[in-house]
C-alpha cells in the first residue's frame, strides 16, 4: 500500500526541481496528482514520466499569481479526480538581490504576488473542497529564510517570512474541518537552477557545496528528494495529528 493511497493532490511549481520530485514521489505513493506550471513543455514531462512509472497524472497550465485561474484549475483537478485532499504550495521566484532601500514597488509587488498571493489563492480555493471532503492537508513551500534573516534577497526573505505566518494562521483556522496546515524550510538545495549558478562558481559543484554549507551541519546541499520526503510525511495521514508547524530540511542549518 501506497502512503498516499485515494488522495487527491495538487502541486504548483510541480514542473522541475522540489514541486517535480514532489509530484513524482506522491505519484508513486499512490496519489493521483495535479500537475500545475507556467511551463507546459516540463509540466506534461512530468506527467508523461508519473504515466510511464504507473501512475496517475494530469497536466494544467497555471499563473498562481491570476486568482480566478487558481480557483479554475482547482476545481477543474477536483472534477477530474473526484475531489482534493492535499495541496502543495511550490510555486515560487526569487526575485532581485536588493535590501529594502533600494527595492522598487514594481520589484516588491512582483515578488509577493507569486510567493504571497499564489499561496493565499490557491489555499483559498482548495479550502471549499477539503471541507467538502471532510477533511485536508495543505503544504506550503517556505524556506530557512522564512525563519531567520539574511543580507541578501531582502523581498524573497520577507515574503517566506509571510508564508510561515499565513500556514500558522491557517492551521488554527482550519482545524475544526480536520484540515492540517504545515510548512517546509528548505536551505539551499541543488535544483536545477542551483546547478546552473554552481557550474558558474569558480571550483564549479564541489567548491560551491563547501561554500554554502560550512554553516550547516550535515556538510552536502539538500537535494529535491530530500525536501519530498519531508511534504510527503505531512501531507500523509501519518501527521494526522500535526499541524501549524514550520518544519526546516536544512541539514541543520537553523541548528547552528
Amino acid at each position: 500500500m501506497g502512503r498516499l493511497d485515494d488522495k487527491v493532490a495538487l502541486i504548483t511549481g510541480a514542473a522541475m526541481g522540489m514541486g517535480r520530485a514532489t509530484a513524482e514521489l506522491f505519484a508513486a505513493e499512490g496519489a493521483k496528482v495535479a500537475v500545475t506550471d507556467l511551463d507546459e513543455g516540463k509540466g506534461k514531462e512530468v506527467v508523461e514520466g508519473i504515466r510511464a512509472a504507473g501512475g496517475t497524472a494530469e497536466f494544467w497550465s497555471l499563473n498562481v499569481a491570476r486568482e480566478a485561474e487558481a480557483k479554475s484549475v482547482i476545481d477543474a483537478a477536483a472534477a477530474e479526480f473526484g475531489g482534493l485532499d492535499i495541496l502543495v504550495n511550490c510555486a515560487g521566484i526569487i526575485g532581485v538581490d536588493k535590501p529594502t532601500h533600494e527595492l522598487t514597488e514594481a520589484e516588491w509587488d512582483a515578488l509577493f504576488a507569486v510567493d504571497v498571493k499564489g499561496v493565499f489563492f490557491c489555499t483559498k480555493h482548495a479550502v471549499p473542497h477539503m471541507i467538502e471532503r471532510g477533511k485536508g492537508s495543505i503544504v506550503n513551500y517556505s524556506s530557512i529564510y522564512g525563519m531567520i534573516g539574511n543580507d541578501e534577497f531582502t523581498a524573497y526573505h520577507v515574503a517566506k517570512g509571510a508564508v510561515s505566518m499565513q500556514t500558522k494562521q491557517d492551521a488554527a483556522s482550519y482545524g475544526k474541518y480536520d484540515i492540517r496546515v504545515n510548512s517546509v524550510h528548505p536551505s539551499t538545495v541543488l535544483t536545477p537552477l542551483v546547478e546552473g549558478i554552481a557550474a558558474e562558481f569558480p571550483g564549479g559543484l564541489p567548491a560551491y557545496e563547501e561554500y554554502m554549507t560550512s554553516n550547516q551541519s550535515l556538510r552536502r546541499l539538500g537535494r529535491p528528494i530530500d525536501v519530498a520526503y519531508g511534504v510527503l510525511y505531512l501531507a500523509s495521514d501519518e501527521a494526522s495529528w500535526v499541524t501549524g508547524v514550520n518544519l526546516p530540511i536544512d541539514g541543520g542549518y537553523t541548528a547552528r
